[in-house]
């Protein structure tokens, strides 16, 4: 493993609840509370929990779509950059996928219309795409091809950081295998580090380095993923992974 790359630290953030009534308080909700980690360079670091536990905020954190009430977030590397659950919502349909592929090219600037369609090219090859996709639509691309173009998409920026919130979840389970094939791939050729973020426990291990795992707002465990998965120290690391089938396996 290379520097850091990332630090969380002590970082809290609640949402106002709805008021019951015109009298009430507003409430406010803690989701994240005192949640504390770093990345280094090079490394795939699996969040996983349960729905609701706070996981998505905190990607938005990381992000900095969301500020937290408290607590620093501090990247080494520039800005990171994100791969979405649903690549079909993510694309925007009306465009083709080369215009989609040159857009934060054009919104950065710098670069002259052959130059961003090149880089476009070379990106769709990359994720393992035919370069005759740039001319066609998000509709007439499969889930795992959208998916490839999400990452495609992600990475014109050549970010150090990406952040992979259920990346492959909304995909059938061979597709799965191939995308997760592709981030490791692309970790190694462009010295990425993954943010890797899933509910499902037996994906977070094929892919991760480290694993932190999530519960009501809070990192209740955290260490290598052998660490995590064979010897778990938390009776809630046990439950996930005995709802995953994982624990019995062994046993």
């Amino acid at each position: 493993m290379g520097k850091e790359i990332l630090r969380v630290e002590d970082v809290r953030i609640g949402f106002e609840r709805e008021r019951h009534s015109f009298f009430s308080g507003r409430e406010k909700k803690e989701v994240l509370r005192g949640v504390t980690f770093s990345m280094q360079e090079g490394e795939v670091l699996g969040l996983v929990g349960e729905s609701g536990c706070g996981k998505s905020t905190l990607s938005k954190v990381v992000l900095g779509l969301e500020k937290p009430d408290a607590g620093n977030v501090i990247h080494f590397s520039g800005r990171p950059q994100m791969v979405f659950q649903d690549p079909y919502g993510s694309l925007n349909p009306s465009r083709k996928i080369g215009w989609i592929l040159e857009e934060p090219l054009r919104i950065r600037g710098g670069h002259s219309g052959q130059e961003r369609r090149e880089k476009a090219l070379r990106m769709l090859q990359k994720v393992g795409l035919d370069e005759k996709m740039a001319d066609r639509y998000p509709s007439q691309l499969s889930g795992g091809q959208r998916q490839r173009v999400c990452i495609g998409a992600a990475l014109m920026m050549e970010p150090k950081l990406l952040v992979a919130d259920e990346a492959v979840s909304a995909l059938d389970v061979t597709i799965q295998a191939q995308i997760m094939e592709l981030l490791l791939q692309l970790k190694e050729e462009m010295g990425l580090s993954i943010l890797f973020i899933s509910h499902d426990m037996r994906v977070v291990y094929q892919m991760s380095d480290r694993v932190m795992i999530m519960k009501d707002g809070r990192i209740i465990e955290s260490g290598s993923a052998d660490e995590v998965y064979f010897s778990p120290k938390q009776p809630y690391t046990r439950t996930l992974l005995e709802a995953a089938g994982i624990l019995e396996e062994r046993e």
